[in-house]
C-alpha cells in the first residue's frame, strides 16, 4: 500500500518538478565566438575561492564547467544543467547533465560543477561515449575543502577532479541518484 501511495505521489510531483527546471533555469546560451559569460564567471568564482582548482587548470588537458545546474524535488527530483567544455581556454562541445533521484528529499537549489580531466583517455572517454554516466568510466575524485588545500599538480594523479561551488537554495534528504552527461553539439 505505501508503494502505491509513494508512486501516486510520485506521478503527481514530476509535473511539478519539470516545470520547476524549466522556471528556473535561464535559457541557454552559447557564445559563438568564445567562452559563454556564465562559464568565465564560474570558472573565475571557482579560482577565488579554491586556488586547487586553478593549479589544475594548469595541467588539465580538459574542463568541463556547468555554471548552473538546478536540482529540485519531493520525494522523486531533478537537475538538468547546461555547459561547456573547455580545452587551452577555448569552448570546443556543449554537454548537458541531467539526473533523477529517488527517497526522502525536498527543495530546490542551484549549484555549479566543474570537471577538470587530467588525463587523454578521461578526456577521450567522454568525446567518444554516447553519454558519460557519473559512477562508471574513468575514476572521479570530488575535492572538498580539506583536500582542496593539499592538492597540486604533483599529487593530483586521478583521472578526474570534481569541483561543487556556488550553492544556493535548500535541498534536504536522502535518496539514489544517477547522472548523465552527454554531448549536444
Amino acid at each position: 500500500m505505501i508503494t502505491r501511495i509513494r508512486l501516486a505521489a510520485a506521478v503527481l510531483i514530476l509535473p511539478f518538478l519539470t516545470a520547476a527546471l524549466l522556471v528556473l533555469l535561464p535559457p541557454a546560451a552559447h557564445a559563438a565566438d568564445g567562452i559563454d559569460p556564465d562559464v568565465t564567471a564560474a570558472l573565475n568564482a571557482l579560482y577565488a575561492s579554491t586556488p586547487a582548482a586553478k593549479t589544475l587548470a594548469q595541467t588539465a588537458k580538459g574542463i568541463l564547467l556547468f555554471p548552473n545546474i538546478v536540482k529540485a524535488g519531493f520525494l522523486v527530483g531533478a537537475q538538468y544543467g547546461e555547459g561547456e567544455l573547455l580545452k587551452d581556454g577555448k569552448p570546443v562541445a556543449y554537454y548537458n547533465i541531467a539526473a533523477a533521484s529517488y527517497g526522502f528529499q525536498a527543495g530546490v537549489q542551484s549549484f555549479a560543477y566543474a570537471m577538470f580531466f587530467m588525463t587523454d583517455s578521461a578526456l577521450n572517454y567522454l568525446d567518444n561515449t554516447a553519454g558519460f554516466e557519473i559512477g562508471s568510466g574513468p575514476s572521479i575524485v570530488v575535492v572538498d575543502a580539506g583536500m582542496a588545500k593539499t592538492l597540486t599538480t604533483t599529487t593530483g594523479r586521478n583521472d578526474v577532479y570534481a569541483f561543487i561551488f556556488g550553492q544556493k537554495g535548500l535541498m534536504a534528504g536522502v535518496g539514489l541518484q544517477g547522472s548523465k552527461i552527454t554531448k549536444i553539439r
